[in-house]
């Protein structure tokens, strides 16, 4: 693993960046208190039996999963400082393009628990009203808060970010403070930190292994604790999950303890959360509650946004607006994906209404994720040369312990679980569809040698018989190799209309897997006559190639590599700088095509979800007022058999 600078920095601990990293990553994770000990008990009379074994299942889940396999092991898997499901995925798809299916169906679970995370951690908040106001309708206060929060990232986060660290900080202390409180009053819910608990409950309990789906929302946010990587440092996040790991236990115990001082009855509607609070208190928590709420959904609308970025750079989605809101590392606003999320997160609250019944639908789809986490970090572990036996314990106890929870998350399916389901699926599909659709263009795109018409091109430049299309014409290319180009674009130069320019450059850009790479390279294949700039960008870097070329064409011009002057004699006189324009080939489906049924479904989903994402131009960032789109056919498969007949007479 390179670690270098980057890892050091990663391991830097500060008291700015301990606030920071409990204002981003651990929304929620730190808000399930709010829900998971009244998901457990749910309608059945409190036993003290499941009390305790629950108790010790939430222990050892926050242990298991939480502490020992994302902050002790998955955090060492950082991509030049960056992490997430889909660097992970970047570290290893060189050695094993197996698990890019996984990957997609991982990353698609994170975007699908984007659409229920914020509904069921406000709805839980905000009906804490129902304590003090029985008759309170909270269905349209949350439904208003969820607005305000999807209207403001266009604004970008700056500035109330500043603000999560000290709220999450006066957060957790209120869960410890209100958790030991009750600890107090009856200690012996800490025998619940015996495993013998958990395993009683699970085995012998009539029911109990279906709990299972209850007990893992207190883990749901531990993936945000490696997708923040880059935001906080590795360091920030270990030592500030001490503090959040304590808080959050206290807590939880403390709900235990109070349920135990009520064993035998029935919750109706209460909250053990709520319960913890002293009247006096009830209306101020309820406030903390709900701020923590909002900055929870937050951190998952923030990550959605970077998880779609990544995707996009992957190959993994379409080509959508990306905008950035501030200089600031990380912000990111994308229109369209913030849409998705709000249209989905009213519906959510509208059909389910209440935060119990949303409890059914989270859950099943961040199993799908920890799952994928297990394979991708099982197999770094193997292609950096671990110990096999350590990579074979990790792989088959977390994979165990994952299925578990999966076959509980399972039992949930019919009641509200399919929704999760349903929204993991229809992503995962786009995610599918773009990639295959990828490949079939990518394996039958035809590329020639550019040093077979390069005499054709200076020529065509000094034929004054043909008008000039521009000084300088640059035509974006999907050719990795220097010596290529598709022959699409020669057609475009030669064929369609031929375009007399004094200089040609041909731009491609590659995305690595690194996150924040920058480079570029420069082939003068005919001085001053045919150049060829190749970009080097990471995955996490805005594509703005206009504003990029421009710099390299500076530097250029100081090195005397390049005149661009213009070659009009009353002009070059005077050095005015020559026109640029570009040329974007847009490919659309041919009628002349000849596919399988799989692969023409694929083509016209492809193009249909094309239909509503940026043109090529915008998404390289080049200037609308210089560039040509060019529609060329994309003929897959031609039609070689046409049976046509002459007839005489």
């Amino acid at each position: 693993m390179e670690q270098g600078n980057g890892h050091h920095n990663l391991d830097k601990i500060s008291g700015a960046g301990l606030l920071v990293a409990l204002g981003i990553v651990y929304g929620d994770i730190g808000t399930s208190p709010l829900y998971v000990m009244q998901a457990i008990i749910g309608k059945s009379r409190i036993n003290e039996e499941v009390v305790l074994g629950a108790l010790s299942c939430v222990f050892w889940t926050l242990t298991l999963q939480t502490t020992i396999k994302y902050v002790i092991l998955i955090l060492r898997a950082d991509n030049r400082g960056e992490g997430g499901t889909l660097a992970l995925f970047a570290l290893v798809r060189r050695h094993a393009k197996w698990l890019t299916i996984p990957t997609m169906i991982g990353g698609a679970a994170l975007l699908a628990d984007g659409i229920i995370c914020p509904p069921i951690s406000v709805s839980s908040a905000v009906e804490g009203l129902e304590i003090l106001y029985p008759n309170i309708q909270t269905v349209p206060i949350v439904l208003v808060i969820l607005a305000v929060l999807f209207l403001i990232q266009v604004f970008g986060t700056k500035v109330v970010g500043g603000a999560f660290g000290p709220i999450m900080l006066v957060w957790f202390s209120t869960l410890g403070i209100l958790g030991f409180s009750h600890v107090i009053q009856n200690p012996l819910v800490i025998k619940a930190l015996n495993p013998y608990y958990a395993y009683q409950l699970l085995v012998e309990h009539p029911g109990g292994f279906a709990l299972l789906g209850a007990v893992f929302l207190c883990t749901t946010g531990a993936e945000a604790l490696y997708s923040d990587l880059g935001h906080c440092g590795r360091g920030n996040i270990r030592v500030s999950w001490v503090f959040v790991k304590f808080t959050l236990l206290l807590n939880y115990f403390g709900q235990s303890a109070w349920l135990m001082a009520h064993n035998g009855q029935y919750l109706n509607g209460r909250k053990p959360f709520y319960e913890l609070m002293p009247d006096w208190f009830l209306l101020p928590g309820i406030a903390i509650a709900t701020m923590a709420a909002i900055i929870a959904s937050q951190a998952l609308i923030t990550g959605s946004f970077t998880l779609v970025s990544e995707a996009i750079r992957l190959n993994f989605w379409p080509k959508i607006k990306l905008k950035y809101p501030s200089a600031q590392k990380g912000q990111l606003y994308v229109p369209s994906i913030n849409l998705l999320l709000f249209i989905g997160c009213v519906a959510v609250v509208l059909y389910f209404k209440r935060s119990t019944n949303m409890e059914a639908a989270y859950g099943l789809a961040i199993t799908l994720t920890m799952l994928v986490d297990t394979l991708l970090m099982s197999y770094y572990l193997y292609t950096h040369r671990y110990n096999m036996w350590l990579v074979i314990v990790f792989l088959v106890v977390y994979f165990a312990v994952e299925s578990a929870f999966m076959l509980a998350n399972l039992e949930k399916f019919a009641h509200g679980g399919w929704v999760s389901v349903l929204i993991c699926t229809i992503l995962a599909t786009v995610m599918f569809i773009w990639l295959k659709a990828g490949q079939i263009k990518a394996q039958l795109t035809e590329y020639t040698k550019l040093a077979t018409y390069i005499d054709a091109l200076k020529e065509l430049s000094r034929d004054v018989s043909i008008p000039k299309y521009a000084t300088h014409l640059v035509f974006m290319s999907n050719a990795s190799r220097t010596s290529e180009v598709e022959s699409k674009i020669i057609y475009s130069i030669f064929e369609k209309r031929p375009k007399r320019a004094d200089i040609y450059w041909f731009v491609h850009v590659d995305t690595t897997d690194e996150p924040y790479t920058m480079q570029y390279k420069v082939d003068v294949i005919e001085p001053d006559d045919v150049i060829k700039v190749t970009f080097r960008l990471g995955f996490r870097i805005e594509q703005r190639i206009n504003l990029y070329l421009r710099r390299i064409i500076e530097d250029m011009v100081k090195n005397k590599e390049v005149d661009i002057t213009s070659r009009y004699e009353s002009l070059h006189r005077h050095n005015v700088i020559g026109d640029f324009r570009f040329v974007v080939l847009e490919k659309f489906l041919s009628y002349e095509n000849e596919l399988p049924i799989f692969e023409q479904l694929i083509m016209k989903a492809y193009f249909f979800i094309k239909s509503f994402t940026n043109s090529e131009d915008k998404w390289f960032g080049l200037d609308s007022s210089a560039v040509k789109i060019e529609k060329v056919p994309l003929i897959i498969r031609a039609i070689d058999k046409v049976n046509l007949q002459r007839i005489y007479g």
